[in-house]
């Protein structure tokens, strides 16, 4: 089995936060999903022939894609693919686009998991981001999901987002909504600030102050707390579900499932290489559609390479990571990082067994440092 990307890089307008690719310049629409064809075309073979069991529109804003793209760029996934009868096919969404025919127009296509960006419920909060929907369309989109049909929902919320009060209670507010709404699953994320961001640029000038660590630690100890008690599973650090409704797309990633990304600054992994396409629409429409050919880059992966990934992406889930896999790689992480395996037991950070590492509600805090304390070097 193995998972397809489709990267939709559109957006109505630039959030303060987010660094992923996209453009505003909504009138190059066509001509990306024209290379989007192309790209589908080239690369067929890629999986080797395996069932999709996934499908997943991300982007940007897929649900900026008219009707016609969506089911154009379906018509060729179902003819160039095997598609598994029971494929997971996700369709990110923000909710001012969610209208009552955008939905009846879902609800006719072969999605059958919608992933809702509301990141909020509180109106200050989506300004500060500059989101395009107000907290009013925030419930109004959900409710107007679960009325059209889809069982299978996700929302996105952000938590960590500076306020003038540290006790402030607003992400309590915006848990007890989305709790309140019964979605079956959840993506919870800290506000992270990048570079290359209007919050990152604002941060360089003194104009925007990031939270304190300790109050996105507290706030990410109430996410734990509200989720548990509502019945949901913190199954991945960020990713939060009820019995049955985990992420199979997104759980493939960590799970090294090979997948085949397709659009501008999409990612596809074979399960021994890499590949990266360029993070351009006009570079991405240009080699596709003048030239007939994909501008990409690809990376072989060594066993350590692999097993590093490997180390990254399983301690951010609830299975943890299996030392036996990472033998079959060559990696004795118990023999290789013991000092570091035994300080973090010590501490509280994680659980060691023979064949597998944990880590505890304390540890996730701190997944990425731990994961880079834990990279192995190539051997020369």
């Amino acid at each position: 089995m193995a998972g397809l990307y489709l990267h939709i890089p559109f957006c109505k307008q630039a959030c303060h936060y987010c660094d992923f690719h996209f453009s505003t310049a909504l009138g190059r629409k066509p001509q990306v999903v024209e290379a989007l064809l192309r790209e589908m075309e080239l690369r067929q073979d890629y999986l080797g022939g395996a069932s999709l069991s996934t499908i997943y529109f991300g982007g940007g804003t897929p649900s900026l894609l008219s009707e016609t793209e969506l089911l154009t760029l379906f018509e060729a996934i179902y003819r160039r693919f095997d598609v598994a009868p029971d494929a997971e096919i996700t369709l990110e969404a923000n909710p001012d686009d969610l209208s009552s025919t955008k939905l009846r127009e879902l609800t006719a296509s072969p999605v059958n998991r919608l992933s809702i960006g509301l990141q909020s419920f509180h109106e200050p909060h989506l300004r500060l981001m500059n989101r395009a929907h107000s907290a009013q369309e925030s419930r109004r989109s959900v409710l107007a999901a679960q009325d059209a049909g889809f069982a299978n929902l996700s929302i996105d919320l952000i938590y960590g987002v500076p306020a003038p009060e540290p006790g402030h209670g607003i992400w309590q507010h915006d848990l007890a909504q989305a709790l309140e709404l019964r979605v079956p699953h959840l993506s919870c994320y800290a506000l992270t600030i990048e570079p290359q961001t209007v919050f990152g640029r604002r941060l360089q000038k003194g104009q925007f102050r990031a939270a304190p660590e300790e109050f996105v630690a507290r706030e990410f100890e109430l996410l734990l707390d509200a989720s548990r008690a509502a019945g949901y599973e913190q199954y991945e650090i960020s990713n939060f579900a009820r019995p049955g409704h985990h992420s199979r797309h997104n759980s493939s990633y960590w799970q090294g499932t090979p997948y085949l990304g397709l659009g501008p600054s999409a990612h596809s992994f074979d399960g021994v290489s890499r590949q990266y396409t360029v993070a351009s629409n006009a570079q991405y429409v240009q080699g596709l559609l003048e030239r007939g050919e994909l501008p990409a880059t690809r990376e072989d992966l060594s066993p350590t390479d692999r097993a590093n990934e490997y180390l990254m992406t399983s301690l951010r889930t609830s299975a943890g990571c299996n030392l036996a896999y990472l033998r079959q790689l060559g990696v004795d992480l118990t023999t290789a990082r013991a000092a570091y395996l035994q300080q973090l037991q010590h501490d509280g950070w994680a659980t060691l067994t023979p064949d597998l590492l944990r880590l505890t509600d304390r540890g996730k805090l701190l997944a990425d440092q731990i994961t880079l304390e834990l990279f192995l070097e190539a051997p020369e």
